[in-house]
């Protein structure tokens, strides 16, 4: 009995499969398809007839039959040829498409025989003789004759069933027919012979990894990394500290089906089994530098790190497109017109509206997953003995871009522009962007002279009244904004401290008396007007249950005591629900937090 990575013991069925899927995956001519094609083997969903092994669609999704016993070897055979079909461009609709599928079965099997590659299941050993030397031949005899008993049962579907499907209707047929327009099945099967003949001559049995990476020969990958070295200075230093990791193994335990990339390491990986030339790989890189560039593994903010992904590879991908760097990969990558010009983080609050599309985009990495590998914040990188790796990465585009100009290597996106400056800049903290808050909410206040006090100068004239100069009894009217505090279990008291620290500070410096608490857990609990020195150092917070914080915000806008102009300010650690709010507001949240909605007022976090 075998064991899964979590220690469980694996059944002889599932362990035999494993085996013959890592075996054929080895192989340098079935490494590409592999990788380009979805294989699945789910219990109760599977689109493989009783009595077969596999079928294979015309989108690349194999179907292996769930409960199928076998030996590895015999899976070895099985996946082999249904990657074949889609390898020699079997999928032509046909008068008879039973008869066009046997005919295509009798050559992929007499090719594997040849091939000797894995082991036939009982029923389609022996070897195979054809009548004819092309599939088309092959099915005009059928057509005229008949099928032979000796040529009936090669496919794997078993008794003579057709293996090759088209559209099932499946839950992912959408996002599969579109994969299946971009993806040329023989230039795949192509790439991966050309890998076959440059290994060694033992490979053909396919248990040898494929070592071209490690060779004197360079590859496109190579090739685009010193072109950026040489020629492109925007992204050259990136490209000089980078190492480029080809490894079509590593790649595929890692699920990188394209390519992916480790700021911590100064490691990209790239898989040669996705078949990219040379100005594909110039895309893919600078895409990949970009990322860690501008500080995408730092930005997430609390946000969903898979669709935080996707939306920089929307705006990254806009940008080279205009710059015209390389050539966009006929494999893997978003773009999407519509999107241009926007912020990475606009596009984040456009795609959390239809989660359920966006969740099954492929990044250059896969299916659901992103190609920023690792994910650790700027603090963890900070070393004793130098710079830390995220302000390194950051000088390097910003002197990169000094070279571009001053070199005139091109063209660059203004988006592009603003944003390696604004990461040239040290971040503004939060509290100084909460004060700029209060500055547009509350102005100093207008002051005017009143004799009803007697100016502090009075006693050196005593003949001469002077008035005193004090603030605007109309000004000071409705000089008020609420607060609606989070405190709920999840809620920090160091942050709820420090939160109204700030607030008590800001608000006797811009004149404001009074403000308006809101305690919001499971409940609202309204404290009426504060002194905001009260705020500060003796407010007794009641609550600590759940988080429900919609009441709060409807007991102030329907408050007549209120005013209708006065902004809220909202606290929460983001464990909320969606709120609806009809006049000004801001949030303030922990940095690493982040609404489960799109916020149309200022987010402000605190660290």
């Amino acid at each position: 009995m075998g064991k899964t990575r979590c220690g469980e013991q694996q059944d002889p069925a599932t362990k035999a499969f494993t085996e013959g899927l890592q075996i054929i995956s080895r192989h340098p001519m079935f490494t590409p398809l592999v990788t380009h094609a979805g294989i699945k083997r789910y219990e109760g969903k599977s689109f493989c007839p009783d009595q077969g092994w596999v079928t294979v669609e015309c989108n690349g999704t194999v179907h292996v039959h769930p409960k199928r016993r076998g030996l590895p070897e015999e899976w070895v055979y099985v996946l082999a040829h249904a990657l074949l079909h889609l390898g020699f461009g079997h999928f032509q609709k046909r008068e008879r498409q039973e008869l066009w599928n046997a005919a295509c079965d009798c050559f992929v099997a007499k090719f594997l025989y040849d091939m000797k590659l894995g082991k036939p299941p009982a029923g389609m050993e022996g070897r195979v003789e054809l009548p004819a030397e092309s599939e088309e031949e092959l099915y005009r005899l059928f057509l005229e004759n008949g099928i032979p008993p000796s040529l009936y049962n090669l496919g794997t579907a078993g008794q003579g069933l057709q293996d090759m499907l088209w559209h099932t209707n499946t839950a992912e047929a959408h996002y599969w027919s579109k994969r299946e327009q971009k993806i040329n099945w023989p230039d795949v099967l192509g790439k991966g012979l050309a890998m076959a003949v440059t290994s060694a001559v033992n490979v053909t049995a396919g248990y040898e990894p494929y070592l071209g990476a490690n060779r004197e020969r360079l590859t496109p990958a190579q090739k685009a990394r010193n072109w950026f070295i040489s020629s492109y200075p925007l992204m050259g230093a990136m490209a000089a500290h980078f190492t480029i990791i080809e490894d079509p193994l590593l790649c595929q335990r890692l699920s990188i089906s394209v390519a992916a990339v480790d700021a911590e390491a100064r490691e990209i990986y790239l898989n040669p089994a996705a078949g990219l030339d040379e100005q594909e790989c110039r895309f893919v890189l600078a895409h990949e530098f970009l990322h860690v560039g501008l500080r995408h593994h730092a930005r997430t903010d609390g946000r969903d790190p898979y669709l935080w992904n996707v939306a920089c590879d929307y705006v990254i991908n806009q940008w080279l497109m205009e710059m015209q760097l390389g050539a966009f990969p006929k494999v893997g990558g978003l773009l999407d017109p519509e999107l241009a010009g926007l912020s990475a983080e606009s596009v984040y609050d456009r795609i959390v509206n239809d989660l359920r599309l966006y969740r099954k985009l492929a990044t250059f990495r896969g299916i659901g997953t992103g190609d920023i590998l690792g994910g650790r914040t700027p603090d963890w990188w900070s070393r004793q003995d130098g710079v830390a790796l995220d302000e390194f990465y950051r000088g390097c585009l910003a002197q990169g871009l000094e070279y571009h100009y001053g070199e005139n290597r091109g063209l660059i996106p203004a988006g592009l522009i603003e944003e390696i400056r604004a990461l040239s800049q040290p971040p503004i903290r939060w509290d100084v962007e909460l004060a700029k808050w209060f500055d547009e909410h509350f102005p100093p206040v207008e002051k005017v002279r009143t004799y009803a006090r007697i100016s502090r100068r009075q006693a050196s004239t005593p003949d001469i009244p002077r008035p005193c100069w004090v603030p605007n009894p109309d000004d000071a009217f409705g000089r008020t904004f609420g607060v609606l505090l989070d405190t709920s279990g999840s809620m920090d008291t160091k942050l709820l401290g420090m939160a109204l620290g700030a607030i008590a500070s800001y608000s006797i410096s811009r004149d404001v008396p009074l403000v308006r608490v809101v305690f919001c857990d499971a409940a609202a609990h309204d404290q009426g007007y504060l002194a905001v020195e009260a705020i500060a150092d003796r407010v007794t917070v009641k609550g600590r249950g759940g988080t429900v914080l919609q009441p709060g915000i409807d007991l102030l806008e329907q408050a007549e005591d209120f005013p209708k102009e006065a902004p809220l300010l909202i606290i929460t650690d983001g464990y909320c629900e969606r709120l609806t709010v009809r006049r000004e507001h801001a949030y303030l949240l922990p940095k690493s937090r982040h609404l489960p909605f799109v916020p149309k007022g200022k987010v402000f976090r605190m660290e």
